[in-house]
């Protein structure tokens, strides 16, 4: 996988999973947003997540995608 796309509420979280996803995202943001992404704090409204995700597909990347995720409380 080289990249996920995480629901969370109304917006998509970008997480770079290899290499060569941080490397893409790269060449789709600016220089000042690569930390964010690296460390999976880039959210984006759901139809540009959608065109991200087709970008990345035609590009050859490999994607996943999850609904939110959510932990159990302890019992």
């Amino acid at each position: 996988m080289d990249i996920w796309l995480i629901g969370t509420g109304d917006s998509i979280q970008i997480r770079p999973a290899s290499i060569h996803g941080m490397l893409w995202l790269q060449t789709h943001f600016e220089d000042a947003h690569w930390e964010a992404l690296a460390s999976s704090q880039v959210r984006l409204p759901q139809l540009d997540a959608e065109a991200l995700s087709q970008d990345a597909k035609n590009a050859g990347m490999s994607l996943g995608h999850l609904s939110a995720l959510s932990v159990p409380g302890r019992f």
